[in-house]
């Protein structure tokens, strides 16, 4: 399998996962390729390359219905992205926590409820993406 960072490099792919994102978001549970095609004004050539190199990366599932295909997002892979980037943006934020005086002991209880919610909110989150689908 590519490098989960080599495939999201490219632009167009990351256009087709944010189509993919946003579409879900209303409901629709599935998006043919004429649609990505037509959506983003790319050749369907290019965007059957790259739907290719995110079903590698198993960024995508499709759904055969007779000759049409339908694209959905599988964002699990994108787990391994988060979980790299999360404790740099922790550690940022820890270090400039350490070096910022705060001006109250309320802002800065405030400050660590909020850290510590943000953190729970992100393990539960990953924990719900791995779970199997019904």
């Amino acid at each position: 399998m590519a490098d989960i960072f080599d495939v999201i490099a490219d632009g167009t792919r990351r256009d087709i996962l944010r189509l993919l994102l946003d579409r879900a978001a209303v409901g629709d549970h599935g998006t043919s390729v004429s649609h990505i095609v037509s959506d983003l004004g790319v050749s369907q050539p290019t965007v059957s390359k790259h739907l290719k190199v995110l079903r590698e990366a198993d960024l995508v599932s499709v759904r055969e219905d007779g000759q049409h295909r339908y694209y959905s997002l599988s964002a699990a892979p994108l787990d391994a992205i988060d979980d790299w980037l999360v404790p740099f943006l922790i550690d940022d934020d820890a270090e400039a926590a350490e070096n910022a005086p705060l001006p109250d002991t309320a802002a800065y209880a405030a400050d660590v409820v909020g850290r510590a919610a943000a953190s729970a909110r992100h393990a539960f989150e990953s924990a719900i993406k791995k779970l199997p689908k019904r």
